[in-house]
């Protein structure tokens, strides 16, 4: 398995000969600011059997990889793989997304190794009050600003703010209004407690717009554009409703179970219901306003990847074209919208084979994007109707994506990842200089 920290310097290395950087800038650039590591010692629920109560210890970080243009952002995740090496690339990636569409934040990225599906709500609870807790001193609206990642949600963001508040208010003396602005240090929040609305559909919704811009670049037909999408979660569903909507023709999906091949393309909302009914997408053929065994096809995650489509977005797991398949891509474009689906070998194999890439940092950028207007919402006591918030964010994506686009034209023999990297990194270094 890649080092994903090596990863990112890799391609930070990669963008800095293509802006003839110098070295110390390369340099201070390739390491965060800070990474901070904590001991999180929480007390379990009593054991079923004994009835003894055990007190068990969690590794916790969080990697501050650059301030340059704002306050640290970036999600928190629960998951077994952790690591130290993970929250820095993460990190540092955060840092190119803010900069690639515009929004004043630096990248910021934590972690904690545990199975969160061992776990009771309670257990949770206090796993995530106790991150809070012990990451106070490095937190705040003009610091860093957590969200909701891989295996946490706002549900875990709502614990969070309520424990980083209370030690917050404890430090000093804080008016209502202070407490208030407090409460903007989390994004991700429920919508009752601060959290934005749309918040929800932001990342698949964004990913959408970038298909609007994509396919209008590249001349496609609207209606006949098809499209395979590998993971039906919340990212992946958002954006087959949006592009199914639309006019589009999505016509695979997959979850970590399989996935379906529907060659008149799916009804994105009876899927779903379909799927949540299941427990898989395996079966789910719907189209129009039925579901039916006639209309599809089980197909594998693998498959999926190398249909015959117009537009293939990856939208579940990290490295899933890799040098084993990037061969088979047929492809004329991907919109990536995991972080990390496309590795480096890929990139090279995707590059030499004309089919272009809309990387991870510009076509998943809607959910940090939708975080900042929470931000901003919550520093300025306001609340946006979903339409304003919609409207904004594809102001933000389609004014990224144009610039990236420039820019990848003006480099010519150089991918669309390279062409986000180098808007990103001359805004960081610009920012660094100023």
């Amino acid at each position: 398995m890649s080092n994903p920290y090596n990863n990112a310097v890799k391609q930070l290395r990669k963008v800095s000969e293509i802006l003839k950087l110098d070295e110390k800038t390369v340099e201070k650039l390739t390491k965060p600011d800070k990474v901070i590591a904590k001991k999180l010692e929480i007390e379990m629920d009593p054991s079923p059997s004994s009835g003894q109560v055990e007190t068990r210890t969690f590794k916790a970080f969080r990697s501050q990889h650059n301030d340059a243009r704002g306050p640290y952002k970036g999600g928190i995740r629960y998951h077994p793989q952790v690591s130290e090496d993970e929250v820095k690339a993460l990190s540092m990636w955060m840092t190119w997304k803010c900069a690639v569409v515009g929004i004043p934040y630096g990248g910021g990225k934590g972690g904690v190794i545990v199975d969160p599906k061992k776990m009771s709500e309670r257990e949770l609870e206090k796993l995530s009050r106790a991150y809070a807790r012990e990451f106070a001193d490095h937190f705040g609206p003009e610091l860093d600003v957590p969200a909701p990642d891989v295996n946490t949600n706002s549900q875990v963001m709502s614990w969070m703010t309520d424990e980083y508040v209370k030690v917050a208010s404890n430090k000093e003396q804080v008016t209502r209004e202070e407490k208030e602005k407090l409460r903007a240090t989390f994004t991700g929040k429920p919508v009752d407690e601060g959290g934005s609305e749309g918040r929800t559909e932001a990342t698949g919704l964004g990913g959408f717009y970038v298909l609007e811009q994509l396919v209008n670049k590249l001349g496609l037909k609207k209606k006949k554009t098809t499209i395979a999408v590998q993971g039906f979660g919340n990212v992946g569903y958002w954006f087959s409703y949006f592009a199914e909507k639309e006019g589009y023709k999505v016509v695979a999906v997959s979850d970590s179970k399989g996935g379906i091949y529907v060659p008149e393309g799916l009804n994105a909302e009876l899927t779903l219901k379909c799927k949540k009914e299941k427990g898989q997408v395996t079966g789910c053929y719907c189209v129009g306003g039925v579901c039916d065994l006639k209309k599809g096809k089980e197909i594998s995650n693998e498959e999926l990847l190398e249909l015959d489509v117009d537009v293939l977005v990856p939208a579940a797991l990290e490295n899933v074209i890799n040098k084993m398949n990037a061969e088979k891509i047929k492809a004329k474009a991907i919109i990536e919208l995991a972080n990390g689906p496309v590795t480096p070998e890929a990139d090279e194999i995707l590059k030499r084979r004309r089919i272009m890439s809309v990387p991870d940092v510009l076509a998943n950028a809607g959910g940090v994007t939708t975080s900042y207007f929470e931000w901003k919402q919550n520093l300025a006591g306001e609340r946006w109707e979903k339409e304003k918030v919609f409207n904004k964010l594809k102001q933000v994506m389609d004014k990224a994506f144009l610039k990236i686009w420039k820019k990848y034209k003006e480099l010519d023999d150089e991918t669309m990842r390279m062409a986000a990297y180098a808007v990103a990194v001359e805004r960081v270094v610009g920012a660094i200089k100023s």
